[in-house]
């Protein structure tokens, strides 16, 4: 018995002294992303608002709804659409941002936290919220923007990609000075 322990156990030394390359395990980690020089191009149309967006982003309108004001901004290397929805304020205000909110909180299933920081740009009558939502939430930002008379724009970040808060962050930071810039340079007609 103790000269078949003896045995097994030399075996086992030899097995386990292998001269493999990829012996050593290797730390987790994501692919660096290279990100464009921010430049922007205006966005002018027979929608009731204009804005600048970036010139890495694609237009499209959103031929499913058959709605011309309701363009996506597509970046196609990063897998990122920023969805806009246009409804004109008939009376409907209260009922149009509290649709927006509820539409954010949805998130909170999936969310760690969902910031609100309003928008009060006086000069040119744009007023909202911004949404932050961190954690692995299908939608990281959502905002919404209004004259509080004629005007409602909501927009939404979402990624093709599942939500994993780690990996997208960067990518995530990236947009939101972009998001931030489209409401910085928003103007109603």
């Amino acid at each position: 018995m103790q000269r078949m322990i003896l045995v097994f156990s030399i075996f086992l030394i030899f097995a386990s002294c292998g001269e493999e390359e990829n012996a050593i395990p290797r730390p987790r980690g994501y692919f660096r992303i290279d990100f464009p020089e921010k430049k922007y191009q205006a966005y002018n149309s027979d929608c009731p608002y204009t804005f600048e967006y970036p010139v890495y982003g694609k237009l499209e309108i959103n031929q499913r709804r058959n709605q011309p004001c309701w363009p996506n901004i597509v970046f196609p290397k990063f897998k990122g659409t920023v969805h806009l929805s246009y409804l004109p304020v008939e009376g409907n205000l209260p009922k149009l941002l509290e649709d927006s909110r509820m539409l954010t909180y949805k998130h909170t299933v999936r969310a760690n936290d969902i910031s609100e920081i309003l928008v009060n740009r006086t000069d040119a009558k744009v007023y909202g919220t911004v949404y932050e939502v961190t954690g692995n939430a299908a939608s990281a930002i959502q905002f919404h923007l209004t004259d509080s008379a004629k005007h409602f724009l909501r927009g939404s970040l979402y990624f093709n990609a599942s939500p994993n808060a780690d990996s997208l962050k960067p990518v995530v930071d990236f947009f939101r000075g972009d998001i931030d810039h489209l409401i910085g340079s928003l103007n109603w007609k």
